[in-house]
């Protein structure tokens, strides 16, 4: 299963917005969480449908369009999304609503708008799209889950322009939540500092992405996605690395044909070792980069180095500020991307120049 990556729309707590700057002003936050920096909404919504939708919903939509655009595709074939938490703002005023009013006189509009499928069928709505839409909740695999669908449907020919997205927002009572249960860091330092960090915890992302997906190759696309693979829970290192090799195996790869890697190394000195030990073993010959720095830990922040790979592979560049240690590649052909949710969900991408 392959499709090609024909446009993209990305908000992010970088810059990204613009499809054609790849992180020529890095931002640096000092926070515990990084907040997205949101565009203009009235150059994507009217403005009296724009005050009744949630930030995440305006936000996908924003995305979305500049997705459609990036490809000159108007209507796709099928749109798939995958979110872990869904409008979680709506759903938190939906419930505080039921608590505060005594279960009594409640407006359904932040119950409409708190499913996990609101954004994909917003987007729907908007194009008027009639076809295929789908929306995987899979905690840590909820954007691979997606992705795999999308692959699928245009393996067995059943769409030729596929819509894949995902949106997770951060909201300040889900922070403290997470924050009880060691989620995130107690203490505050420079993002680009926290790959050095050596405590529990990372600091807390959150992100809207979308991603149009093709069969057929043409001018002008980012890159070519080859395979996606999921590993639950594994054992050990040996199972990880068998299962890349088994990825690779299936393309005619070897790990000496990677040129760059992408890790989800995010500063939790618990979770960092699984990362460390694939890049100083498995691939000590590929250039080492990471990801979260930028975008903030989140169960799709794999969207983000999605994002980051496509613009590597189209560009043929690697921005300083991603890097671990020096640049080997003297060509970027074909990257991996090895992500984890909490050292549960694990997911291996393997895109390649188009």
């Amino acid at each position: 299963m392959e499709a090609y990556i024909k446009g993209l729309g990305i908000i992010s707590p970088q810059k990204t917005f613009d499809t054609s700057d790849f992180l020529s002003d890095v931002v640096e936050h000092n926070s515990r969480y990084l907040p997205c920096f949101e565009p203009s909404y009235k150059d994507f919504l009217n403005p009296t449908l724009a005050r009744r939708m949630a930030r995440i919903i305006k936000m996908s939509i924003a995305a979305s369009t500049v997705c459609l655009k990036d490809a000159g595709i108007i209507v796709p074939d099928a749109i798939m999304t995958g979110t872990a938490l869904g409008c979680l703002e709506d759903t938190e005023k939906f419930l505080l609503a039921i608590i505060e009013n005594e279960e009594q006189f409640l407006t359904p509009t932040s119950f409409i708008q708190s499913t996990h499928n609101t954004v994909s069928a917003q987007i729907a709505l908007q194009l008027k799209c009639m076809n295929y839409n789908f929306t995987y909740v899979h905690k840590g695999f909820s954007f691979e889950s997606a992705l795999l669908d999308g692959l699928m449907t245009i393996a067995v020919g059943e769409a030729k322009n596929v819509l894949i997205g995902v949106h997770d927002e951060m909201t300040d009572k889900y922070y403290r939540v997470c924050d009880r249960i060691g989620y995130w860091k107690k203490e505050t330092l420079p993002t680009m500092e926290l790959i050095n960090s050596k405590t529990n915890g990372s600091i807390a992302g959150e992100g809207s992405a979308f991603f149009m997906f093709g069969s057929e190759k043409s001018e002008g696309d980012y890159a070519k996605l080859r395979d996606v693979k999921t590993i639950y829970k594994p054992e050990n290192k040996e199972e990880i690395e068998n299962k890349i090799t088994e990825l690779l195996n299936e393309r005619g790869l070897t790990a000496k044909d990677i040129d760059v890697v992408i890790y989800g190394i995010n500063g939790d000195v618990r979770f960092d070792k699984t990362y460390y030990n694939l890049r100083d073993n498995y691939f000590k010959n590929s250039t080492a980069t990471y990801f979260k720095h930028l975008c903030g830990e989140y169960q799709t922040a794999g969207s983000f180095a999605l994002w980051l790979a496509a613009m590597m592979l189209k560009k043929q560049e690697i921005p300083k500020a991603v890097l671990i240690g020096a640049n080997n590649a003297r060509a970027i052909k074909n990257i991996i991307i090895y992500n984890t949710f909490l050292d549960a969900d694990h997911s291996v991408y393997l895109l390649s120049q188009c």
